[in-house]
C-alpha cells in the first residue's frame, strides 16, 4: 500500500498532466469557447471593461487567456508562458469583476488562480510538449 503512496517521479508527472488537462481544457470547453463564438458572433458585446479597455477589447483578452492560452496549457506548450494571462484573467475575475460579491461567487475563478499559480512554480511535467522541446536540445 505504501508503494502507491510514495512519490516517485513518474507520478507526479502524471498527476501534473492531468491537472493540466483537467484545468486547461476544462477552462477552454465551459469557458473559453463560448466567449470566443460570443466574440465571433459579432453584435453588440456586453462584458466587463477591464481597466476602461472597452467590452470588446477586454473580451478578446479573456477569449486570448481562456481558450487560446488553456489549449496551449493541457497540451503543455510554452506552459509557463501560457499561464500568466491565465493568472491575470482570474485574478481579475475574482477580485475586480466578483470583488464585491459572497464567496461563492469568487469562489471558481480563486480556485482556478490558486491551481494557476501551483502550476507556474512545479511546470508542466515530463508528459508535456514543453518536455519534449527540452529534450531535444
Amino acid at each position: 500500500m505504501n508503494k502507491w503512496f510514495a512519490i516517485d517521479s513518474w507520478k507526479g508527472d502524471l498527476v501534473l498532466l492531468i491537472a493540466r488537462l483537467t484545468l486547461g481544457g476544462g477552462m477552454a470547453l465551459a469557458h473559453g469557447l463560448s466567449k470566443f463564438e460570443k466574440l465571433m458572433a459579432g453584435g453588440e458585446i456586453k462584458f466587463y471593461s477591464f481597466l476602461g479597455l472597452g467590452a470588446e477589447i477586454s473580451l478578446g483578452l479573456a477569449v486570448f487567456a481562456e481558450f487560446f492560452a488553456s489549449v496551449f496549457l493541457a497540451i503543455g506548450f510554452y506552459t509557463r508562458f501560457s499561464l500568466i494571462p491565465l493568472i491575470i484573467t482570474m485574478a481579475v475575475a475574482a477580485f475586480a469583476v466578483h470583488g464585491g460579491d459572497p464567496f461563492s461567487k469568487m469562489e471558481k475563478s480563486l480556485l482556478y488562480l490558486v491551481t494557476y499559480l501551483i502550476l507556474l512554480f512545479v511546470g508542466p511535467g515530463k508528459f508535456s510538449l514543453d518536455y519534449l522541446r527540452q529534450s531535444r536540445k
